[in-house]
């Protein structure tokens, strides 16, 4: 029979055993450093170096990868933590942390557990920072609060190879008595607001029924006042151009008067004389209305035979 312990060729079975262990060690000694990240290498249980981004051999069985970093910025939400405030309320508050790795030694080295000291440290800083403030404002102080914890927390940090970025104060949960409380007072404002703005309101719907009724008064009488003053001026101008039509038949007449006296004295001498006699003779018929027997004649007239005998006949009737 054949003897089945032996395998045909069996003497290079080891050889190729032997092959397949050398290459998966050799491939399992070249490493990939993907982006953003960093390898802590340790050489005989010691800190070698810090791979960055590429490829990497490591020496077998000597170098070790201690630990895989992330170098992306990260955040930690931690829950509630009780705080006391300077007026001796009791709240929960919890923090949101933004922090990155900046030096992987640091951080692989440094501290235990980095994300567990981040913790603890928050939240005795944030009991530190609270109790310095009362209870209104701590509520209206988060950014206050935020930049000192920012500050504290990165200053600590600095040794474990970590940078806080920042620090934000997620929720502030009062007791519930307070929390009653403030809505009733949040009530009480809105209502004294309320009230305040209608006040507000009728005193300036009041004021602007005043004012309007005093613009109307004084329109009124701005409009009666123009209108007296219309009527005046027509008035004046009436008497005026009265006067002015008055004045000018004045001088018409005088005018025509001294246009008369001027032609009187622009005609002859005998002219003259004969005028003067004629208006004598005019004033003696009236002297002789029936009521004289004798005339009187000039001798300037004498000479006019017409006007004798006129004045003959007048004296008989």
């Amino acid at each position: 029979m054949p003897d089945l312990t032996k395998i045909p060729g069996g003497g290079q079975m080891p050889v190729l055993i032997l092959l397949a262990i050398v290459a998966i060690v050799l491939v399992s000694c070249v490493k990939v450093v993907p982006q953003a990240k960093a390898y802590v290498m340790e050489r005989l249980g010691g800190y070698q170096t810090t791979w960055g981004v590429g490829i990497h051999f490591k020496v077998p069985f000597i170098d070790r990868v201690a630990r895989r970093v992330d170098l992306k910025e990260q955040v930690a939400d931690f829950p509630p933590q009780p705080v006391i405030t300077k007026d001796n309320v009791t709240m929960r508050i919890d923090t949101v942390i933004f922090y990155q790795i900046t030096d992987p030694k640091l951080y692989t080295y440094g501290v235990e557990n980095p994300i567990m000291a981040i913790e603890n440290l928050t939240a005795t800083t944030l009991r530190n920072i609270i109790g310095e403030l009362e209870l209104d404002e701590t509520l209206t102080s988060r950014e206050i609060i935020n930049a000192k914890m920012r500050a504290s927390l990165d200053s600590a940090t600095d040794p474990w190879g970590i940078k806080v970025n920042r620090v934000e104060l997620k929720n502030i949960i009062p007791p519930a008595a307070i929390q009653d409380a403030m809505e009733k007072q949040m009530k009480a404002e809105r209502e004294k607001r309320e009230a305040i703005l209608r006040s507000q309101g009728d005193k300036e719907s009041a004021i602007l029924v005043a004012e309007g009724k005093k613009a109307a008064a004084i329109l009124d009488a701005e409009a009666e006042k123009q209108a007296a003053i219309l009527r005046a001026e027509a008035k004046k101008e009436a008497t005026i151009r009265e006067a002015e039509g008055q004045a000018q038949a004045i001088l018409a007449v005088q005018q025509a008067n001294a246009d008369g006296i001027r032609m009187l004295n622009e005609a002859s001498a005998t002219a003259s004389e004969n005028v003067i006699k004629l208006k004598s003779l005019e004033a003696f018929a009236k002297a002789a209305d029936g009521k004289s027997t004798k005339i009187i004649i000039p001798s300037e007239i004498q000479s006019m035979a017409g006007l004798v005998k006129s004045v003959t006949e007048l004296s008989k009737d």
